[in-house]
């Protein structure tokens, strides 16, 4: 990423294709003086009322022509986004004419901005923290309710203070330790007890924080759900069902199946990603073997499984086989095709797997849908103790992983009865992750990854 704060960026801020409005934005020293260039006011001078909205049109400063009618909104700095000179032209969402928005603010002397750039300038100018930053983009990536909810409590800082509140907690128990070195030769002002009582409170605040990144994960990448059996169980028209649509082709021949098939469905505010597979059995043909294997790959990486039985034929040892193959993952047993004479022992079945949740259905006919829809969320996204913070990256379970380690070291150091300057080390260990978390210690890296994720006007 190399860029020179000094540069006045422009981009279009608004999604690609078509729409009522579109809105190109500048950031930087000359935002407004080349807003000025290619956007003729039609009275209102926008610094003398900023953040109005002022009429006017967007034109060719060269060949005069009028291109678009728009609205101007001039944000002065520090009062804006990225704490810069901020200017939005908001326009119509031709494609074709914001575009020619930008070409005309480059040639007036902007330059494009890069993917994530008018973000990381508010994080380089100190608006916001990278947690925040983080925050910004899963809000506008969300693909839940639940997790826009998330994101934007984060936005607005909430993590980023819960971190803070550890950083105190951390500074203070050093503190304490420095302080009973200081009086080490005279009676201690400070009991080992109470040292031991601030590391095993910080480090059961840090424990729920990388718990609850499973479910952090879940809101934001979604829980990849396969759907496996034998062939012509009936695992493609329970994939259609679940999704209310003809995605998977289906006949009555086995092995139609020979790749797999993904889609997403939202359940409850969860995103599962349901894949459909090869079936299980003899191959046919080298394809469907192949399928097979991917099948079964996919299988074992999956967050949870439908495994599709067929009600209306007896059990086989394929099935049984199965049911040995993936017992130690989680698992729905879906009995298809109730609609048809019931044949197959579901005692039997159930007897070999003990405790799995289980549900009849028809997928032809739409038969306990719903309850196995209701079955799959309890199973594979089951409802978590409410968290004040839910961590939604790798990157910050990682460091406060690393942050619970070095808290656990101290405090058994503290029980060994080592000496009071391995505590305090291993405590001061802390606080360079605790920088990295929050972006007051970062490297290009770091930065490049996180802000490439973004799209080019955010």
């Amino acid at each position: 990423m190399n860029q020179s704060l000094e540069d006045t960026i422009i981009a279009v801020s608004t999604p690609p294709g078509p729409g009522g409005i579109g809105i190109v934005r500048l950031s930087g020293p000359e935002a407004l003086p080349i807003a000025r260039k290619i956007f003729a006011l039609k009275e209102t001078d926008p610094a003398a009322c900023p953040r109005a909205m002022c009429f006017g049109y967007l034109h060719d400063p060269e060949s005069g022509e009028v291109l678009d009618a728009g609205y101007l909104c001039y944000f002065p700095a520090p009062n804006s986004y990225t704490r810069e000179e901020v200017v939005e032209l908001n326009l119509h969402g031709s494609p074709v004419l914001l575009a020619e928005a930008v070409r005309l603010g480059i040639k007036a002397g902007a330059r494009l901005a890069h993917p994530g750039e008018f973000t990381l300038r508010a994080y380089l100018n100190g608006r916001i923290d990278i947690i925040q930053a983080e925050a910004i983009n899963d809000l506008i990536q969300a693909c839940s309710l639940d997790q826009a909810r998330v994101s934007f409590k984060q936005m607005e800082g909430s993590l980023s203070c819960k971190i803070a509140s550890i950083r105190e907690k951390v500074v203070e128990l050093l503190s304490l330790v420095e302080t009973s070195l200081e009086f080490a030769q005279e009676e201690p002002e400070v009991a080992p007890e109470r040292i031991k009582e601030a590391l095993a409170e910080l480090i059961s605040d840090l424990e729920r924080l990388v718990t609850s990144y499973q479910q952090g994960r879940a809101m934001l990448e979604g829980l990849s759900v396969a759907v496996l059996g034998k062939t012509n169980v009936g695992k493609s028209t329970l994939f259609n069902a679940l999704l209310e649509e003809e995605r998977a082709i289906v006949t009555p021949y086995p092995g139609t199946t020979r790749d797999f098939i993904r889609e997403n469905i939202l359940l409850d505010g969860v995103l599962i990603k349901l894949v459909d597979m090869a079936g299980f059995g003899q191959a046919q043909h080298p394809v469907e073997e192949e399928g097979m294997v991917r099948g079964q790959r996919l299988a074992e990486k999956a967050d949870g499984l439908l495994l599709v039985l067929d009600a209306s034929r007896k059990e086989t040892r394929e099935d049984f086989q199965l049911l040995e193959k993936f017992s130690q993952k989680k698992m729905v047993l879906v009995f298809n095709k109730v609609d048809l004479e019931p044949k197959i022992n579901i005692e039997k079945i159930l007897a070999v797997c003990p405790g799995r949740p289980w549900v009849e259905v028809s997928a032809l006919t739409g038969k306990n849908l719903e309850e196995l829809k209701k079955l799959m969320l309890s199973t594979f996204s089951p409802p978590a103790e409410k968290q004040e913070e839910i961590i939604l990256h790798q990157r910050q379970k990682t460091l406060i992983e690393s942050m619970k380690q070095d808290l656990e070291r101290a405090l058994r150091l503290l029980e060994e009865g080592h000496s009071e300057e391995l505590v305090a080390e291993a405590i001061r260990e802390v606080l360079p992750d605790i920088g990295q978390l929050t972006g007051e210690i970062s490297s290009q890296e770091i930065l490049e990854e996180i802000f490439n994720r973004f799209c080019i006007g955010k």
